[in-house]
This record gives C-alpha cells, structure tokens and sequence, in this order.
C-alpha cells in the first residue's frame, strides 16, 4: 500500500486506514509514502505492518535509512526507487533528482538494504508493460539483493518476462482493478512460482 497523500505531503495521511485494514485482516501489509522518520516507522511496524517502504527518504535522509537498518532489520525495510529514464523521482513523483537509480541503490546496499521496489514512473499505471531490461540491469547489478518490479505490469506474459529475466517478485495494480489480471490468476501464478 502506498499512501499518495502522504508521498506528497512529506507526512503519513492515512495511517489511520491503514491501520484499520492491519486489524481486520490477515494480510501481510507493506506501507510506503511520507515516511521520514523512525517514530512513524515505529508506529506502523507496532500496529501490524510488516513492512515499511522508505522512497524519498533514501535519498534525502540516507541516515534515516541506516538507523533504520539497524533498529528494524532489513526484511522490515524496504527501499523504493522511483524514476524515469534511469534517474530517480522523489515527492510523489513532483521531482525528478539528478541521482541515477543505481547509484542510488548501491548507496542503500552498502547500508544493508536487500530488498528494492523499482518503479518507472512513465509506465506506472501504463498498462503498457514493465521496463523489463531497466530492472534485470538493476537486479543482475545487485544479485544479493530482491528487485521487486513495479510499474506498466498488464498481463501474465509480462511477469513471465520478468521471471524470464530473473526478477522474483512484481507489484501489480491496475491490472488487477481492470480485471485483467483478477486476483485468482494471480494466486494461481504464485502457487506456481512457489
């Protein structure tokens, strides 16, 4: 989940729903947007988040990320790296950074950070495909880290591109609101890739 407002504000928005969606459900909640310290990562890991998305905070507080490395641990912190043409977006995709993706990344890693949400922006909501070669050169870069695909991802043939590729994991939105990856096929590709 990612909460958009709070992207943009700077601030968690909609903690509270999310929160509430933690309490009724037996799901694994992973929560992204406006998270810029560790008391709001404290919080959302105390009341039944798994996991917590840290976006612009990597490269505006790459301290944040360390601290919270050590006092989390890394299957609890996850990176997401936004950008277009390779280079990275911040603010709820308001700003385009001079800092290319990879670099980015391999400032994350050298702190402990294994797990990454890449997004390209310009195909995100797209159903226009992922960016296929974008993340098999970050995930073959980094191979001891999970590249989790995100953006443009429209049908099963594309996450069998990106298994294809070796990327282990991708995010899928529209597709599924659209109907045209429903969640039972989902569910069936990831039995099968289990």
């Amino acid at each position: 989940m990612v909460d958009l407002d709070g992207a943009k504000s700077g601030r968690p928005v909609n903690r509270a729903v999310i929160q509430d969606i933690c309490r009724q459900t037996s799901l694994s909640v992973e929560v992204g947007g406006g998270i810029r310290s560790l008391s709001q990562i404290n919080s959302y890991l105390t009341s039944g988040v798994s996991r917590v998305i840290l976006g612009s905070a990597a490269l505006n507080d790459s301290d944040l990320v360390q601290e919270a490395i050590k006092q989390f641990g890394a299957d609890q912190i996850v990176v997401g790296i936004d950008g277009k043409d390779g280079m990275v977006a911040v603010a709820g995709w308001l700003e385009q950074s001079a800092v290319k993706m990879a670099d980015l990344m391999a400032s994350m890693v050298a702190f402990g950070v294994n797990t990454f949400i890449a997004t390209d922006i310009s195909r995100d909501g797209t159903m226009t495909g992922p960016n296929v070669d974008q993340l098999s050169d970050l995930q073959t870069s980094f191979p001891q880290t999970t590249v989790i695909a995100s953006g443009g991802i429209r049908n099963v043939a594309d996450l069998s591109r990106l298994a294809d590729a070796g990327i282990k994991a991708a995010i899928v939105g529209r597709a599924m609101a659209t109907g045209d990856l429903p969640i039972e096929t989902l569910a069936e590709v990831n039995q099968n890739v289990s």
